[in-house]
């Protein structure tokens, strides 16, 4: 999966961000359970570090957008 850019969470609908979080929470859940088991190995750990920023740009969007509209 390719890394997701601010822009691109900004065009979309806030159901499809939410959905999006989800998918990313339970992918890194499921990276950390791997790493965990595998004594911390893992295929591709900068996956890991990816999921997380996308995770904080989703959150960061989100809340940015929730202040606009209590403006």
């Amino acid at each position: 999966m390719a890394i997701l850019k601010a822009k691109d969470i900004r065009k979309m609908k806030p159901e499809e961000r939410r959905k999006k979080l989800e998918e990313l929470r339970a992918e890194l859940i499921s990276l950390r359970a791997q790493a965990s088991i595998a004594g911390g190995m893992v295929s591709n750990p900068a996956r890991i570090r990816e999921i997380r920023k996308a995770i904080a740009r989703i959150l960061t969007i989100e809340k940015e957008e929730e202040l606009k509209r209590r403006r």
